[in-house]
């Protein structure tokens, strides 16, 4: 077997006709005030409108989240380098919070180096007598998915590979990563990494994900570390062991000036995988006229090393979410004609007028009209005595959430979500009410 290991603001929702069935729930928690409500993980969406040959698959917008396809995304399957996604936000977040350096000289371990020796699986040679920069074992390891440079780097951070898998999964939980198993820092099985195995593991565990969660995960790593697209897009470079020299090509061909590249989707990342039990992966991200998205094929044909399927599956999988679907801004200060305001309490008027705070986008099916969006205002009760808001309120208080829908579309997103809420302000100031407009109120059983 030769094994080359490679590889939510908010969210409004995809075509009729999905189906979404439950698994485990993962909540993921978006910016600028917009949030997600939880409900059961995706697996199919829209999954009848494409004839993706892959065994699973998903496509979800990068920023929010919404989920355009998904065909058995709930589906657990062997992730192979992929998994170096993880090892590669662990090490941007080291350097980041100052861990590490990107010139730091790193002497690699005996069983990084005798991993890297392996002419089995995608290497750089490393030599225990040697020291190499973060930046090469880093770029090694992004560009040419070298194995033992995701072990040394892992070595590096946490002391052991037991360690550093251990963090592995603790990041996981942290994300949500309900399917997320990890057992090697590089995608190998648990046995093919020698006495760095995960203890306590069998040595054909292997490192497991959905879809759907690989998808997450490359959604984190891009918002939290875009600058990974910097080394995700370099197609080739060189690796320097010294005395020697390896040539790097991208595994990922679909990048501008390599074979699987469509002029019409400049891919710029992300990660592939492949193993005799994944088959071929592929996690990808493509930014067209400034809207990006991430595909995640996983389980593509892979007949040999030239073997092209996971691109061409990918590539059909992002035509299909350009060419079907309206990109569309939704304004901040939206509100509605039912179900746009709140109780007063003690207030000069019993009730106020709210709006939505803070925009977002979404993407429509052909023949849907953002016209047909639709919200109703929840409010906080932190902020409530004896059901209304306590008065007095200025005006863009924050005092409460909305619900929001649209009504030609029902909401789906790559957590499983099928809510979609945005924070509500007051559209005015409202004064407290007098003592006299008080007390009548009192006798008439009003506020």
């Amino acid at each position: 077997m030769k094994i080359f290991s490679h590889l939510k603001k908010t969210v409004l929702g995809v075509a009729a006709g999905l189906t979404v069935l439950t698994s485990g729930a993962a909540f993921f928690a978006l910016h600028n005030g917009n949030e997600t409500v939880q409900a059961a993980t995706v697996s199919n969406v829209n999954n009848s409108e494409v004839s993706l040959q892959a065994a699973s698959a998903i496509a979800i917008d990068a920023t929010t989240g919404q989920v355009l396809y998904a065909k058995n995304a709930d589906a657990v399957r062997p992730t192979a380098s992929m998994s170096k996604l993880m090892t590669i936000y662990l090490v941007l977040d080291a350097i980041k919070d100052n861990k590490l350096k990107w010139d730091q000289k790193i002497t690699p371990s005996e069983g990084a180096v005798k991993v890297s020796q392996n002419t089995k699986y995608s290497n750089v040679p490393l030599k225990a007598d040697h020291e190499y920069t973060v930046r090469s074992l880093y770029r090694a390891m992004v560009i040419y998915s070298a194995n033992g440079a995701a072990m040394a780097l892992g070595d590096q951070i946490s002391g052991t590979q037991q360690k550093f898998i251990d963090l592995m999964r603790s990041e996981a939980k942290k994300m949500g990563l309900a399917t997320a198993e990890f057992y090697t820092s590089n995608g190998l099985d648990n046995g093919d990494v020698g006495s760095d195995k995960y203890q306590g593991a069998s040595d054909s565990a292997m490192n497991k994900m959905s879809a759907a969660d690989v998808a997450l995960l490359s959604q984190r790593l891009l918002k939290d570390h875009p600058e990974v697209l910097k080394t995700t897009s370099i197609t080739k470079a060189k690796f320097d062991n010294g005395d020697t020299q390896t040539n790097m090509e991208n595994w990922n061909w679909m990048l501008k000036g390599l074979s699987k590249a469509y002029a019409a989707l400049p891919v710029d990342g992300l990660k592939t995988g492949t193993s005799d039990a994944a088959g071929a992966n592929f996690a990808a991200t493509v930014n067209k006229d400034g809207h990006r998205l991430i595909t995640v094929v996983m389980g593509a044909r892979h007949n040999n090393d030239q073997d092209t399927a996971r691109f061409e599956q990918t590539q059909k999988l992002m035509s299909y979410a350009y060419n079907n679907y309206t990109y569309t801004n939704i304004k901040s200060g939206q509100s509605f004609k039912k179900d746009s305001q709140l109780p007063v309490y003690h207030g000069k008027e019993l009730n106020v007028a709210t709006k939505t705070k803070g925009g977002t986008h979404i993407w429509l099916q052909k023949g849907v009209d953002a016209a047909s969006l639709s919200g109703k205002v929840q409010g906080n009760k932190k902020l409530y005595k004896k059901g209304g808001l306590q008065a007095p309120l200025k005006k863009g208080q924050t005092v409460g959430t909305y619900q929001l829908t649209l009504k030609d579309q029902p909401l789906v997103y790559v957590n499983g979500a099928t809510g979609f809420k945005t924070q509500a302000v007051t559209k005015a100031n409202v004064k407290k009410a007098n003592i006299f407009v008080i007390a009548w109120r009192a006798v008439k059983g009003l506020f």
